[in-house]
C-alpha cells in the first residue's frame, strides 16, 4: 500500500464527489486514490473496462473506502464526453471537484472519430466540452472546484488559429501537444472570468515531468520513450500533489484563474495571459463542439 501524499492543509473529502479523468493510470490513478483516501465518493473516468475495473477495485482495497465508482468512455469523441457528463447527472446531484487530467501525445497526426486532430481532440476539446456539460452541477455545488491538468509546455507557443489541426509541421505531436497545452490555460482563465462572482473557482497546473504512459499510445517508439522517462520523470505519485492540493486545500478554497506549479501560484506565459486569444479560443471551441452560448449556464 501506497503512503498519503505529504501535502500540506489538506481538508477531509468526506461528503464530496470528485470525478477524475484519465484516472487509471499515473497521476490521475494517484490524484483518485489519494482524495478516495480523504473520504471523498470518487468517480474515476477511463476509456478501458478492464483497467478501469482494475483501478476502482484496487482504489478501494488500498483506502478502504468503498465510494469509489466508474464512467467508461473515449473522451476523444464529442458523443461519448456527452454521454459520459449525462451518465454523471442521473448518478449525482453534487460534484465538488472536477478534474480533468486526461491526455496525451500522438508523434503521428491521426484524427478522433469527430475528425478533429487526435491532440486536441483529447487535451482540450475534452476538458472545454465535458467542463461546460457540467457547469450546471458545479454550479449547484457549494464551494465546486475545476482542476485542469496543463503543462510546462505551454511556454513558447502561440495559438496558431490558422492550423489549429496541425495539417503542417506536425513535427512527431510536439507542436500539437504544446498548443493543448496553452489551450488548457487559456480556457482555465476565460472560464475564471466568466465565472467570477459565482463561488465556483478554476486552476490550472503544471504537474512536472512525471514518469506516466502519457506517450505509450505511439507503438514500440513510444513503449520505449515511456520506459526511458521512468528514470528521469518524478513519480505518479509526486506528479499528483498538485492536483490533490488544488483539490483539497483550505489554502486555495477561493482562489481562482491561476497556474500552479508545486503548490504554488506562478506566472505563466505571455501568450496564456492573452484575453483576445482566450476569447477566440473559446468561440472555436464552441464552434468545434456544437454549442452555442446558450448552451452555457
Amino acid at each position: 500500500m501506497t503512503e498519503p501524499l505529504d501535502n500540506p492543509g489538506l481538508a477531509s473529502m468526506h461528503g464530496k464527489v470528485s470525478m477524475v479523468t484519465g484516472a487509471t493510470s499515473g497521476i490521475g490513478r494517484e490524484t483518485a486514490r489519494e482524495l478516495a483516501r480523504q473520504g471523498a465518493t470518487v468517480v474515476v473516468v477511463g476509456r478501458s473496462r478492464e483497467k478501469i475495473e482494475t483501478t476502482v477495485n484496487e482504489i478501494k482495497l488500498e483506502t478502504g473506502n468503498n465510494s469509489v465508482h466508474s464512467l467508461l468512455g473515449d473522451l476523444s469523441s464529442q458523443g461519448q464526453v456527452r454521454r459520459l457528463a449525462q451518465e454523471f447527472k442521473d448518478q449525482h446531484q453534487n460534484l465538488h471537484v472536477l478534474v480533468n487530467n486526461a491526455g496525451a501525445i500522438f508523434m503521428s497526426r491521426r484524427q478522433s472519430i469527430d475528425n478533429i486532430e487526435m491532440t486536441f481532440a483529447l487535451n482540450h476539446l475534452s476538458y472545454f466540452l465535458f467542463t461546460i456539460l457540467l457547469l450546471d452541477v458545479l454550479k449547484s455545488t457549494a464551494q465546486a472546484r475545476i482542476i485542469n491538468v496543463s503543462s510546462n509546455a505551454h511556454e513558447n507557443t502561440v495559438m496558431e488559429f490558422e492550423d489549429l489541426q496541425c495539417h503542417r509541421r506536425y513535427r512527431f505531436g510536439t507542436r500539437a501537444y504544446r498548443m493543448s497545452k496553452l489551450a488548457n490555460l487559456l480556457f482555465t482563465y476565460e472560464l475564471a472570468r466568466r465565472l467570477e462572482g459565482t463561488g465556483l473557482t478554476v486552476n490550472a497546473l503544471h504537474p512536472g515531468l512525471v514518469a506516466t504512459n502519457l506517450i505509450s499510445r505511439n507503438g514500440v517508439i513510444g513503449r520505449i520513450l515511456a520506459f526511458l522517462l521512468r528514470f528521469r520523470g518524478m513519480t505518479p505519485q509526486e506528479g499528483a500533489q498538485t492536483s490533490v492540493y488544488l483539490a483539497t486545500s483550505t489554502d486555495v478554497e477561493e482562489v481562482t484563474g491561476h497556474y500552479f506549479v508545486d503548490r504554488r501560484a506562478v506566472p505563466s506565459s505571455e501568450a496564456s495571459c492573452d484575453r483576445d486569444m482566450a476569447a477566440r479560443l473559446w468561440q472555436v471551441s464552441m464552434e468545434m463542439t456544437g454549442l452555442s452560448e446558450g448552451d452555457v449556464p
